[in-house]
């Protein structure tokens, strides 16, 4: 029960009265007041077509832009990486992973919102209210003045509803685990940018090397022409094609080196970091090169499916259509709900030439509601034919995606075939350029060859170098993209276990 005290309920609740009238007032002038704000405030279109665009609401957009971004990070210069502690810093700072780790936590939320539903809901409600009319009695209209003001608890219940709220909790369950399915993906293919640049840099860095023992052999080779043509051994176009060829090693590794620089750069963003950062890493030297692939495509193939996280993600979609189903079918059953409110009330009221009256107590008004739709101009069939045509459509886009799967591994495995019979080819290549190369200029300094053999010899040493390169990388970089494929580089290696006593 509510008390007014020692005051006289009468003046407590004209004061009352009052002061909801200057309430109301000034609610109206802040309303007001804001209108104008927004007006004044508010986005126009520009105002001709020959200049850009430029208002005062830029600079506070701009300073959103800048000021309100993720953490940050350095890197050691002095220290060299590997690739594993590379990538565990992509994963820890690249963008990527924090879109899609905050979009897994709103879909957890709106799993929490589904399960809200399946308890009640409790509002603390103040009703206050006052009115001042005229009222017809015989002949004359009577000014009448009442006011009322009531807290109370509201309680709202679906005790029951045949698997509404279920398939919606079955369905944010599905679409909580594809968001997680997701996350798992964008890691998988960041570990793989991050490998990809990874072996990229290390082939820019290898053709660097081997631009500048090029370089170094061209200017040995004009070296000994121009000492020739000193001795009258040679001629002036020997030396002026052995300076040629200089020239273009000289040309070859300006080209390298912007490569490399672009390659550092591709590294350091997968990291999200700026691309000049400078990252040192390990020696291509260090790193081995499998002989042959252990496993089948078969195997490979049949990996994929048990272990990509998109392919799983489209399974829970899946799943997230059959819940859908359940829940639109649901509403062809009835539900049964329960409401109750229960507070106290003090209530005023007066009328001319009448004293006024005052009363107060308890009040609460309890309901059950059965509610069964019979009709509603087939909006059911078609919330159902709906669910029925998503659910089609995830499993479409599971058989879409299982035949690209397959591809994928298919193509990724042929790969890493050719990329091992061409890293053999490049090695033998190499050790036949290096031995051809060392014939040609012994030859040429006994004058059994020409200036031409041995610049020809060069430029074979130098190509075969590249190619030696570039095949280790490029073989590196097929199986690392196998195992993006399959899914192998998001899964935990198991534990290895000491062999029994």
């Amino acid at each position: 029960m509510w008390g007014f005290g020692s005051s006289s309920p009468q003046r407590e609740t004209q004061t009352t009265i009052i002061g909801m009238h200057r309430s109301v007032w000034t609610v109206i002038i802040l309303i007001a007041a804001s209108a104008g704000s927004i007006c004044g405030w508010a986005q126009s279109a520009p105002p001709s077509p020959d200049k850009a665009w430029h208002p005062k609401a830029e600079e506070s957009t701009t300073y959103r832009q800048t000021g309100e971004q993720g953490p940050k990070f350095e890197i050691d210069p002095a220290k060299t990486y590997s690739l594993p502690e590379l990538i565990d810093l992509a994963e820890q700072h690249n963008p990527e992973t924090r879109i899609a780790w905050q979009s897994a936590k709103a879909r957890a939320a709106v799993l929490g919102i589904a399960r809200g539903s399946l308890y009640p809901t409790l509002v603390a409600v103040a009703l206050a209210n006052t009115t001042r009319t005229r009222i017809l009695i015989n002949s004359e209209f009577i000014r009448q003045t009442y006011g009322i003001f009531q807290p109370e608890l509201h309680v709202d219940y679906l005790i029951f509803d045949f698997g509404g709220r279920s398939g919606a909790i079955d369905a944010a369950k599905a679409d909580l685990l594809a968001a997680d399915f997701a996350f798992n993906d964008v890691h998988r293919k960041i570990i793989f940018q991050v490998t990809a640049a990874y072996y990229g840099l290390l082939n820019q860095i290898g053709q660097q090397g081997a631009a500048e023992a090029s370089l170094k052999n061209a200017q040995t080779v004009q070296e000994d022409a121009e000492d020739r043509l000193t001795h009258g051994l040679a001629t002036k176009p020997d030396v002026l094609e052995a300076a040629a060829a200089t020239a273009q090693a000289q040309y070859d590794l300006q080209a390298v080196l912007g490569a490399e620089e672009i390659a550092r750069g591709d590294l350091a963003t997968g990291l999200g970091l700026p691309p000049q950062t400078r990252i040192q890493i390990e020696k291509i030297d260090s790193l081995p090169t499998p002989a042959e692939l252990v496993q089948s495509v078969e195997q490979a193939i049949d990996r994929a499916f048990q272990q990509r996280p998109d392919l799983k993600e489209q399974i829970a979609h899946l799943s997230a259509a059959e819940a859908g189903i359940k829940q639109a079918r649901s509403s062809y059953f009835p539900s049964l709900a329960f409401s109750g409110d229960g507070g106290a009330q003090r209530q005023y009221g007066q009328q001319d030439l009448l004293p006024p009256a005052y009363t107060r107590g308890e009040v609460w008004n309890v309901s059950l509601e059965l509610r069964w739709t019979i009709f509603d101009g087939t909006r059911r069939e078609h919330q159902i034919a709906q669910a029925l045509a998503e659910k089609a459509q995830a499993q479409a886009n599971i058989d879409a995606l299982r035949d690209e799967i397959s591809n994928e591994v298919w193509a990724a495995y042929s790969n890493v075939k050719t990329a091992q019979r061409q890293r053999q080819a490049a090695e033998a290549l190499l050790l036949s350029a290096n031995q051809s190369y060392a014939a040609a200029r012994e030859s040429y300094q006994y004058g059994v060859r020409n200036l031409l053999d041995v610049v020809s010899a060069q430029k074979t040493l130098a190509q075969a170098s590249s190619e030696d390169i570039y095949t280790r990388t490029q073989l590196l970089i097929q199986l690392a993209n196998l195992a993006f494929r399959t899914g192998d580089l998001i899964q935990i290696p198991p534990a290895r276990t000491a062999p029994a006593p």
